[in-house]
Parts: C-alpha cells; sequence; structure tokens
C-alpha cells in the first residue's frame, strides 16, 4: 500500500527579473536590469517615446547628462539616439556596478557613468556643458527645486531640460527656464523645460 503523499510546502515566492526596454535607435530592444531598490521606478516606455517624439528622435552630436541615473533608462536611450556624450551620476554603489555592465554589454564607449551625489557633482560642474539634462530624483526625497537650481546653468542656450516629479513643479524664475512641452501618464507628471538666453 503506497504512503500518502506530504503536502507539497510552497517555497518563497520566486520575483519576477525586472527591466526596462531601450525603444528607439541603435540599440532598439535592448533590455537593462532594473534593481529592486526602494524609490526606484524606470520612466515608462510611453513617457520616453512621448520625450523623444519632442526633442526628435536623433540627438546627434547632444552632451546629455542623466543626473539620477538608477536604471539608466534614459542616459542609454539618449545614447542610442545619437548623442556623443551622455553621462551618468548615480551615488547607489549596486546600480553603479549594473550600470556598466549594461554599458560594457552594449559597448557604449560614448556613455560615462560617473558614482556621485548629482547635487554635489552639478554644483561642481562648468556652466553650459550640456544639450540636455535629465532630472528623475526620487520622488519622496525633495530634491526637484534644488536639483533644478543645480541643473539650469549646466544647460546651453536653448538647452533642454527634462523633469519627472509626481506633480507639476513651480521653476524658480532665476533659473532661466521656460516650460517648452508637458504631460502626464497615471501618477508621474514630466515636462522639458528650455534655458533661455
Amino acid at each position: 500500500m503506497s504512503q500518502p503523499r506530504k503536502p507539497v510546502q510552497p517555497g518563497p515566492p520566486r520575483l519576477a527579473a525586472r527591466e526596462v526596454r531601450i525603444i528607439g535607435g541603435r540599440w532598439k530592444r535592448s533590455k537593462l536590469p532594473v534593481a529592486d531598490k526602494p524609490g526606484l521606478r524606470p520612466t515608462p516606455d510611453r513617457v520616453r517615446e512621448t520625450l523623444f517624439n519632442w526633442l526628435g528622435q536623433d540627438l546627434d552630436g547632444w552632451r546629455v547628462l542623466d543626473a539620477f541615473a538608477g536604471s539608466g533608462a534614459l542616459g542609454f536611450e539618449a545614447a542610442s539616439r545619437g548623442a556623443a556624450e551622455v553621462l551618468l551620476l548615480e551615488r547607489d554603489a549596486d546600480l553603479v556596478r549594473s550600470l556598466n555592465n549594461s554599458r560594457a554589454k552594449l559597448g557604449a564607449e560614448q556613455l560615462r557613468v560617473e558614482a556621485s551625489d548629482a547635487l554635489a557633482w552639478m554644483a561642481r560642474a562648468p556652466a553650459q556643458r550640456f544639450e540636455l539634462v535629465f532630472l528623475d530624483p526620487p520622488f519622496a526625497a525633495g530634491l526637484f527645486e534644488p536639483a533644478l537650481r543645480a541643473a539650469a546653468p549646466l544647460l546651453v542656450e536653448g538647452g533642454y531640460l527634462y523633469l519627472e516629479s509626481p506633480e507639476a513643479i513651480a521653476v524658480p524664475p532665476e533659473c532661466g527656464l521656460t516650460l517648452w512641452r508637458e504631460a502626464r501618464a497615471g501618477a508621474v507628471h514630466y515636462c522639458v523645460l528650455r534655458r533661455s538666453g
């Protein structure tokens, strides 16, 4: 007589691999890993698609700063679309390693990853250096206004600044930035500002 089967105890739930896909340019459909870190929320595909429709699909020759890089989705997207130089700033050591691994895997020579606090780095960077700056700080960190103040001088005249936030942010007038485009996707408000002369 056979023994009754013991019930199978369920193991710990398996976490689905998180990743984000580059949606355009040279590395279209390439995947970037997304670490399970508090506050890390890569810019959704739909938002990135709208953003690069606004900016144009070809960023040939542009210098780009991704100040709170996280997964690197914005910076890698810009590099994929022809940006000449892309600098990703990230202070989390695990994320820095992941970004460097993605850079090596894709052979993204024009992209550089620097382990640094974004606000401190921007405060000491030379003025008028970038055509495009991405600002997508952790929503709960209260960094929107200080990040805008630090990033504005880094833009060339007519340069673009992308800001992602839970709601529209009042831009300090002294930043010299004017609203160019804005939209909303679910819980995310996003806009592109331009630096006036």
